[in-house]
């Protein structure tokens, strides 16, 4: 690593801890206390029952919640690759959430947003094989879906935990 590198490494290192960046599963930080407090609703479909698992998965089970979370979850395919004989191979697996964090004690809400992402499966010849592919696409889907969701209520807990 050269100097200039190094410098400006600790530059930038100077200027976060200036600014009051502190991590967010550091000692101090905003994911400190928040495994097992949020409880979410339950699922109405297996797509919804795969997101849960991984928001449990990230968020803990809840244990002793503070918050409720509810989540509206819709989930589309589009066929994306079409041969000249009009078979489809590829489809596109596309999911938004819109979720709430309404407070446990007085139920008011105290964060809502929406996240959307998308993944894809290839079909194949047989139908084992391509619904195998739909449920893993769908599966990663509600994996990428649960850590955005997570990603933004870590990064403004310390606006909605009192």
């Amino acid at each position: 690593m050269s100097s200039y590198n190094r410098r400006l490494a600790l530059i930038l290192i100077a200027a976060l801890a200036g600014c009051g960046f502190q991590p967010v599963y550091g000692p101090k930080g905003a994911a400190r206390d928040l495994s097992g407090t949020i409880e979410i609703d339950p699922p109405r479909d297996t797509a919804g029952f795969n997101l849960v698992r991984q928001l449990e998965d990230r968020l803990g089970l809840p244990s002793s919640p503070t918050h409720r979370l509810a989540v509206d979850l819709r989930v589309t395919e589009e066929g994306r690759g079409i041969t000249t004989d009009q078979i489809t191979t590829r489809y596109n697996v596309r999911g938004v959430a819109d979720y709430r964090l309404f407070d446990g004690q007085s139920a008011a809400l105290v964060r809502s947003g929406s996240v959307a992402n998308f993944t894809g499966y290839a079909t194949t010849g047989t139908p084992v094989a391509t619904q195998s592919a739909q449920r893993d696409a769908r599966a990663r889907l509600m994996t990428i879906l649960a850590d955005q969701i997570v990603a933004d209520l870590l990064a403004t807990a310390p606006d909605w935990r009192q």
